[in-house]
C-alpha cells in the first residue's frame, strides 16, 4: 500500500496520545478503588462493571479514528487490470543456428510450436503480427486479431544465412507504427517478443535497436533459447551454437523489456506462458480513500450503538 499524501500520517499521533489517556486513565481508576479498606462494602457502593464491554465503544472509537487518518492520507495499492488492447509483435529467429537439435527435434520447430500456442492465448482484443528474422527481416503476418492465422503463418519459416536482430526490431515498430495509423489512433501499448539464439550479424545494431524502442515506447522482451551445446553440420563439419544470452539480455534490459532464457520446450512454454501474463494486464494504482472512509464511518457508528446499548449514553 502506498499514500498520495503521507504527511496526513501525522493525525495518527493524537490516536496514539488518546489511547495513551484512556490506558492511564484506566490504571489510575483502578489504584483508586484498591484504596478503599472495607472491600465488601466497596462491592456495594460501586456498581457492577461491565467487564470486557465497557472498552468496546472505545476500542471501535479507536479505530474510526485510525481508518479516517488512513483515509486522508490517500492509500492506493496496486491492482492488475486487463488490458482492452494491444498489439503484439512475435519475431522468430530462423538463421542456421536455430536447426540444431539440442531442443527436439530442433531448435526452430521447437520455438514456432510454443510461438504458435503463445499466439492462440492472446486475449481476443489483441493485435498479433509475426515477423521472421535472418539476414533480413520479414513480416510473415501482419498485426491481426485473427490469432490462428498469425499461429499458422509460423509453418512457412525456413532457415536462412545471418542473423538481424536489429532489423527484426526495427521492423517490429514499423508495423506497430502502421497498425496504429491504420486503426485512427496516435499510439497503441504494443510489446515486442523476440526469439533468437545468436549473436546480431547482420544489418542495425541491436543498440540502436534497443534506442529506438525505448523511443517508441515499445519494450523488448527477450528470449535467449537453447543451449550451449547445440551444434549444426557445415559443409560436413560440426560447428558449435551457443547461445549469446548477454546480446539478448541487453536489448531487452535497455528497452524496458524483460530478458528470458529457455533451454527446453517445457521452459519456453513456461517464459511464453508467463510473457502472456505480463502483456495481458497493465498495474493500475486503485485509491481506496472512499473505502477507507466507508469503514470509519460505519466503525464510528458500531461505537454509537454499543455504547448505547449497552449505556445509554454516547460514547
Amino acid at each position: 500500500m502506498t499514500f498520495t499524501s503521507p504527511w496526513w500520517l501525522l493525525l495518527l499521533v493524537p490516536v496514539l496520545l488518546l489511547v495513551v489517556a484512556y490506558l492511564v486513565r484506566l490504571r489510575r481508576r483502578s489504584r483508586y478503588a484498591v484504596r478503599f479498606a472495607a472491600l465488601p462494602m466497596l462491592e456495594r457502593l460501586v456498581p457492577k462493571q461491565p467487564g470486557w464491554r465497557r472498552h468496546v465503544p472505545a476500542a471501535a472509537l479507536v479505530a474510526a479514528f485510525t481508518v479516517l487518518g488512513l483515509a486522508a492520507a490517500g492509500p492506493q495499492v496496486s491492482a492488475q487490470v486487463p488490458r482492452e488492447q494491444a498489439t503484439v509483435i512475435v519475431a522468430v529467429d530462423v538463421s542456421p543456428s536455430m536447426g540444431a537439435t539440442d531442443v527436439q527435434p530442433n531448435r526452430l520447430e521447437a520455438a514456432t510450436t510454443a510461438a504458435a500456442a503463445f499466439i492462440r492465448s492472446l486475449p481476443e482484443e489483441f493485435n498479433v503480427g509475426v515477423i521472421a528474422f535472418s539476414g533480413t527481416a520479414t513480416v510473415i503476418a501482419a498485426p491481426t486479431t485473427d490469432h490462428e492465422s498469425a499461429a499458422l503463418s509460423l509453418g512457412s519459416v525456413r532457415l536462412s544465412n545471418s542473423t538481424a536482430i536489429g532489423e527484426a526490431v526495427f521492423t517490429a515498430l514499423d508495423q506497430v507504427a502502421v497498425h496504429a495509423r491504420l486503426a485512427g489512433q496516435e499510439s497503441v501499448p504494443a510489446r515486442i517478443v523476440l526469439l533468437s539464439d545468436g549473436s546480431n550479424t547482420s544489418g542495425r545494431t541491436t543498440g540502436a535497436a534497443a534506442i529506438a524502442a525505448t523511443e517508441a515506447g515499445v519494450p523488448v522482451s527477450t528470449i535467449a533459447y537453447g543451449t550451449d551445446e547445440g551444434e549444426i553440420t557445415t559443409q560436413g563439419s560440426r560447428v558449435g551454437t551457443p547461445v549469446d544470452r548477454a546480446t539478448l539480455a541487453a536489448l531487452a534490459e535497455s528497452s524496458g523489456g524483460i530478458p528470458y532464457t529457455a533451454e527446453s520446450s517445457d521452459q519456453l512454454s513456461q517464459v511464453y506462458a508467463d510473457i502472456g501474463s505480463s502483456i495481458g494486464y497493465r498495474t493500475e494504482q486503485v485509491d481506496l480513500t472512499r473505502y477507507a472512509v466507508a469503514v470509519a464511518l460505519g466503525t464510528g457508528l458500531l461505537a454509537a450503538a454499543f455504547s448505547m446499548r449497552w449505556f445509554a449514553r454516547m460514547p
